[in-house]
């Protein structure tokens, strides 16, 4: 079963973290990394930009419309995930647990119902 973990981040929540902490949280992702390739858990991960550099693409009547910014407006954004394959949905859970960003936002879990293998 293939789950995406999927990541949140609040731009100020991280702006008040230390340079030491914000560190914490990077090597947070390289243990979490480790764990999930040395169990053959890993599938993929991507990390993506903040969204103001996001472009909104719409089509109305045929006519494409480009805005600047996110979709969905608020401080939170979703920063990135990880795509693992796993015995169950409680063992997506369990590593989502130990993504450092779970103690910081959320961590959401769900399963890809459908993949055409383009990881």
């Amino acid at each position: 079963m293939k789950f995406l973990l999927i990541m949140h981040m609040n731009p100020a929540l991280w702006e008040k973290l230390s340079e030491d902490e914000q560190q914490q949280v990077f090597d947070g992702h390289d243990r979490f990394q480790e764990v999930i390739r040395e169990s053959g858990e890993m599938v993929g991960t991507k990390a993506l930009d903040f969204p103001v550099n996001t472009a909104t693409v719409t089509v109305r009547d045929g006519s494409v419309e480009v805005a600047e910014g996110p979709y969905v407006p608020g401080e939170s954004f979703l920063c990135g995930y990880y795509v693992v394959d796993v015995a169950s949905k409680e063992r997506a859970v369990e590593l989502a647990s130990l993504i450092p960003d779970a103690k910081l936002t959320a961590v959401e879990v769900r399963e890809v119902i459908h993949d055409a293998g383009a990881e």
